[in-house]
Parts: structure tokens; C-alpha cells; sequence
């Protein structure tokens, strides 16, 4: 008498792959979310579509300025963040420019960045705000 095939599969290997994963997934998500502290102002807006990636600049509450593009930070003096946004806007003139000021730093600080960034080429500067709680 001969054996028969037993055409089944064993699933539960596959099920303990999916929630290690699952697991991971879930401890390293809120560790992909980078950025320089700040405490931004709460408002109302509604969010912008931006079709490109934008550059951000971020003014700290001690200060300082922090010029973003691609997930790559540094910190720069004004004159040296206005210089290199208006290299990026040469470039690719189509690029939005956000500005993420923290809700400690005086209100003319940030219009005297925006007035630079606008004389660097930016055509438009968003102002990046969270959602009231």
C-alpha cells in the first residue's frame, strides 16, 4: 500500500513571520519621524499639497536657525540658510519654502526671516502650525 501526498500547507510559520514584522514595524514607525524640536503655534489652517519636497527652516526657541531638505539637517547663521536656499531655488525654482518658528521666538525674528527667504527667490513662505488640541 502506497503513502499518499498530503497536498496541505503549514501556515503558522507565515503567521509568526507577519507579527514579528507587525512588531517591528510598530516599534521603529515613531522613530522615522525627525526633525528639530519645536514648539510650533497652534492654528486652524488647512494643510498645503506640496507637489515637491519642501525646505524647511526652523528657527529654535535659543535662536538658532536649521535648514532642512531631504532629511539631512544642519545648523546655519541666517546669512548662510538665506545663501543656500537661494542656491536651491535656483536650481529648482518650483520648491516650496516652510518655515517652522518655534512659539517662543518673537514675532519679528520670523518676518525678518521671511522678508530674507523672499529676497533669496522664495516666492511664497509657508508658515508650519499644529493643529489645536
Amino acid at each position: 500500500m502506497r503513502k499518499r501526498l498530503v497536498a496541505e500547507i503549514n501556515v503558522v510559520p507565515y503567521i509568526d513571520v507577519m507579527l514579528v514584522l507587525l512588531v517591528v514595524f510598530m516599534v521603529t514607525a515613531p522613530l522615522l519621524v525627525q526633525g528639530v524640536l519645536v514648539d510650533l503655534p497652534q492654528s486652524d489652517a488647512a494643510p498645503v499639497a506640496a507637489d515637491q519636497e519642501p525646505l524647511i527652516v526652523s528657527i529654535k526657541a535659543d535662536g538658532s536657525y536649521w535648514l532642512e531638505r531631504g532629511g539631512e539637517q544642519r545648523q546655519q547663521t541666517l546669512v548662510d540658510a538665506v545663501a543656500l536656499v537661494g542656491k536651491v531655488l535656483d536650481e529648482q525654482p518650483a520648491t516650496p519654502v516652510l518655515v517652522w518658528g518655534d512659539s517662543a521666538v518673537s514675532y519679528g525674528v520670523v518676518v525678518a526671516l521671511m522678508s530674507a527667504l523672499q529676497g533669496a527667490g522664495a516666492e511664497s513662505v509657508g508658515l508650519v502650525t499644529e493643529p489645536p488640541r
